[in-house]
């Protein structure tokens, strides 16, 4: 009997439980404005902290809190290229030694060729 009951579901696809004697978490409605105008509402946990912005659902565009505040930017450090890294290590003269001795080791390995 149980087995013809299954028949014909997809297994996982679909709950079989209730939400009888359940107690739902307290909510609220947090509203967003898009920079292109979309305006909507996101259904967030009370107790958690709401964040100031939140991807459009529309165009994907990060919208703003309603009547809350522009988020302040963060200053970050600038990237650091091999250029920075290899200078962290060497100086300048050490670099213009080692670039003497590889030209030197590839002008003698091309008139052995030649």
């Amino acid at each position: 009997m149980a087995e013809r009951a299954l028949r014909g579901t997809r297994l996982g696809a679909t709950s079989y439980e209730n939400d009888r004697n359940t107690d739902l978490a307290p909510r609220q409605d947090v509203s967003y404005t898009c920079p292109k105008g979309h305006h909507f509402t996101v259904t967030l946990a009370t107790e958690v902290e709401v964040p100031m912005t939140w991807d459009c659902r529309s165009c994907g565009v990060p919208a703003l809190l309603m009547d809350g505040e522009v988020p302040v930017a963060k200053k970050g450090k600038p990237a650091r290229t091999h250029w920075d890294m290899l200078l962290e290590r060497r100086s300048i003269e050490d670099l213009e030694e080692v670039l003497a001795e590889r030209l030197a080791i590839l002008r003698a390995g091309r008139r052995k060729s030649a």
